[in-house]
């Protein structure tokens, strides 16, 4: 096991000055970020005034006309969220137009933008089309919707690759808004509170819960001023006020604790509402969708649980919750399966021989929808990056489109660069660390040889790099919990700290294991701190248990933690890693 602190630890630092100093802040900064407040929030003229006052003019216009408008759902966390804010805000001012004369449309597969849906539009003949997270670079789409007549407004944060004068484009990165890691929820909550200052409403604030569900499902970088504290605000109970936000979040209440956190809304929400888009049938999708609609969530509908009486119903949002839960089941069954065929592949076709996972499958092999949450499972389990790709004939030309992932913890930060920089692809589209990926078919050997050079030097074995390093005949239990108090502050930018605790003598009565749900090992030191290794294995048991020795000697990197009961608060580290460096017969 290998780990390296990430900075030498400066005494005059107090523990969260280092770990915000450790991810890249200035001190002068660091109490300006931690009590951040609305004064923080950009102004939405900073979009540009006279493009703002555009967008609001045409909207205005078609819901004056009565015309016919359609949204455009993006398939993902944040464009769900988007859609979701545009489509409530509109609820507010003008129920009538939107519940009439407003259409909402989403993907059947993990798509975005325009061109899955432009027959529909050509043919449906909308006065109006409004694309909420997506759209920037559609230019033929857009200039095809203009040439009918049609309007289209564009509430955007991707990178502009192309001039589009066909759409009115609303985009915190093609204009001189400066807050860069604002997600597209971000852009539509702006554009309503520009509507707000031009209608004389106060509705946007309402939605605060779906920004930040938004910004955090798109994994904004959260040492943003303004995004940190815009999901700071809608994270709060008293801001939670989406249907089917608050009944996640209820579900999940015992696992989120009494503080929700953008940590709990990674693990307990946005995961769910990523599995709907990605592996829901089209009927599911549009439950969750409306579930998330003000105005829909609590129609009361056939019900659909299991057992249920013909005449029973249950809300929309209720049957979304359980929906979500059962998909995100069914995904992770699929899942699992696929990174068993991907473990088989790397053993029968030698791919550990090369520096990059590459896996070249036949149409129909895997779900392409699911294909970058098994990249992840492949790149954490045998720490390097991964590219899963599957053939696509176009004539006579072979090639192999999918989704690649790097792997930070290794080093690989960068491996889009990496695979632009071979010349040999077709396309890379998207972050650096996660994209989508396209090569020929002839040029795969090439790109083989050359990122086995560009990575020849990178280690096989995850390196953790930690905010500090422990002794274990230290007690550090006020710097657990001082740490553990901050966890509302993880996230995307912002690294839940990992620390290491060296040197730590234990025998076998101060371990206990517990098989309720898999296999849990709690090592309790003795200061009183609890260790815990959760799902852990029968060989975790055999050595810190079962062993026949008088003690043994751990090193440790693991989170820190807090566990409340009865009243009382307990520091706890959970274990991400350990290694055993010494063992005797006897135990001093």
């Amino acid at each position: 096991m290998k780990y390296k602190l990430i900075n030498k630890i400066n005494p005059e630092y107090s523990p969260i000055e280092q770990i915000l100093i450790n991810r890249g802040m200035k001190i002068e900064d660091i109490q300006h970020y931690l009590n951040s407040s609305s004064k923080d929030v950009n102004s939405p003229l900073l979009f540009g005034k006279e493009l703002m006052r555009k967008a609001a003019d045409c909207l205005i216009e078609q819901v004056k006309l009565n015309n016919k408008a359609i949204v455009i759902v993006d398939a993902d966390c944040d464009g769900f969220t988007s859609s979701a804010l545009l489509l409530n805000y509109l609820h507010d001012l003008y129920p009538d137009w939107v519940e009439n004369k407003v259409e909402y449309i989403l993907h059947t597969e993990k798509q975005h933008g325009l061109n899955d849906h432009i027959n529909y539009l050509l043919k449906a003949h909308p006065s109006l089309v409004i694309i909420p997270d997506a759209g920037t670079n559609d230019v033929k789409e857009c200039q095809q919707l203009q040439e009918i007549g049609c309007s289209v407004i564009i509430l955007d944060h991707h990178i502009q690759d192309i001039e589009n004068p066909y759409a009115i484009i609303i985009n915190n990165q093609t204009s001189d808004y400066p807050n860069k890691e604002l997600s597209g929820v971000g852009v539509v909550w702006q554009f309503c509170k520009y509507l707000d200052l031009v209608l004389d409403k106060q509705e946007a604030n309402k939605y605060l819960d779906l920004v930040a569900v938004g910004d955090q499902g798109d994994m904004m970088d959260l040492r943003s001023i303004e995004t940190s504290y815009l999901i700071k605000e809608g994270l709060e109970d008293k801001n939670i006020h989406n249907p089917f936000l608050y009944g996640m979040i209820e579900k999940n209440r015992f696992s989120i604790g009494s503080e929700i956190t953008p940590m709990g809304i990674s693990f307990y929400v946005v995961p769910f509402i990523n599995a709907m888009v990605r592996s829901g049938t089209m009927d599911e999708k549009l439950i969750l969708f409306e579930a998330m609609l003000s105005w829909m969530a609590f129609k009361e509908v056939p019900s659909t649980k299991r057992g249920h009486h013909e005449s029973d119903t249950e809300k929309i949002y209720e049957q979304a919750v359980r929906i979500a839960s059962n998909v995100k089941a069914r995904q992770t069954k699929a899942q699992d399966a696929a990174v068993e065929v991907m473990k088989k592949k790397i053993e029968n076709e030698n791919l550990l021989d090369h520096k990059v996972l590459m896996f070249l499958m036949e149409p129909g092999q895997i779900d392409k929808n699911i294909a970058g949450l098994i990249a992840n499972k492949i790149m954490a389990k045998y720490q390097r990056p991964v590219c899963i790709l599957t053939k696509v004939t176009d004539g006579d030309r072979i090639s192999y489109q999918g989704s690649a992932r790097g792997c930070s913890k290794t080093g690989v930060t960068e491996f889009k660069d990496i695979c632009a920089a071979t010349g040999e692809c077709m396309y890379e589209a998207g972050h650096e660390g996660a994209f989508g990926l396209g090569i020929l078919k002839d040029n795969i050997p090439a790109f083989i040889e050359k990122t086995d050079a560009a990575l020849k030097d990178i280690t096989d074995e995850a390196i953790y790099y930690v905010d500090a390093i422990w002794q274990a005949n230290s007690d550090y239990s006020n710097e657990i919990l001082n740490i553990a108090n901050m966890n509302h502050l993880w996230g995307q930018g912002i690294d839940e700290p990992l620390i290491a605790i060296e040197n730590l003598k234990i025998n076998s009565d101060m371990v206990n294991v517990y098989t309720k749900r898999g296999i849990t090992i709690k090592i309790t030191t003795s200061t009183g701190i609890a260790l815990l290794l959760f799902n852990a294995k029968e060989e975790d048991r055999e050595k810190l248990k079962d062993n026949n020795t008088g003690y043994i000697s751990l090193n440790i990197v693991g989170r820190c933690n807090k566990n409340e009961w009865m009243g009382k608060i307990y520091p706890q580290i959970f274990i991400e890693n350990y290694e055993i460096i010494d063992s005797n017969e006897y135990f001093f």
